[in-house]
């Protein structure tokens, strides 16, 4: 039987890695180059969104208090004159690098131990390393390929920007699993 305890090195290991194999996805490769537009006039847009006042968070536009408003007429040609958008705003200042890696790290962390709550159920000591490669890669995977796509469905993404993220869950999602097999108790 696998202990928890033996797994911390492929939890914290696994979620260094992706750290890493993010940076390269976002920042090194050009893949993701092109997912968010510029406004064709974004100083006159900041100026808007500075004049509303608006609070950092989501942000819909047009805005219903209760689904019932749909049947309005007057609701409907506000979805039909648009736009119709949903915007979310982050607090003002410099992106804070660190603390958005830490929390990033901490995702993988919180990922990484539901795999390896799986895998101990699962696997026992001295599997195989492909053995331990489908089971965690398997729920790697689907935890990180999955997550993105409602976004498309439900808010508009564009399905170009979420199949390239989907890419990068299978990527992130085969990494974990190497990381596993490769430091599976044995």
């Amino acid at each position: 039987m696998v202990t928890w305890g033996a797994l911390w090195l492929p939890i914290v290991g696994a979620s260094a890695i992706l750290l890493v194999a993010g940076f390269v996805l976002w920042m090194v490769l050009p893949l993701h180059k092109g997912d968010f537009r510029p406004f064709p006039d974004e100083a006159a847009v900041g100026a808007v969104l500075r004049g509303q006042q608006l609070a950092p968070g989501q942000h819909i536009i047009p805005h219903m208090k209760d689904p019932k408003e749909m049947k309005d007429p007057a609701m409907v040609a506000k979805y039909i004159q648009g736009p119709v958008g949903f915007l979310v705003l982050a607090n003002p200042g410099a992106p804070a690098l660190g603390k958005n890696l830490l929390q990033m790290f901490l995702y993988h962390v919180v990922v990484s131990i539901f795999v390896a709550y799986l895998a101990v159920h699962t696997l026992a000591a001295g599997a195989t390393y492909l053995a331990v490669f489908r089971v965690t890669g398997t729920v790697a995977s689907l935890a990180y390929a999955s997550a993105t796509i409602p976004s498309a469905i439900w808010y508009g993404r564009p399905w170009s920007a979420v199949w390239k993220e989907v890419f990068d869950g299978l990527v992130w999602g085969l990494l974990t699993a190497g990381t596993f097999g490769w430091l599976w108790p044995r």
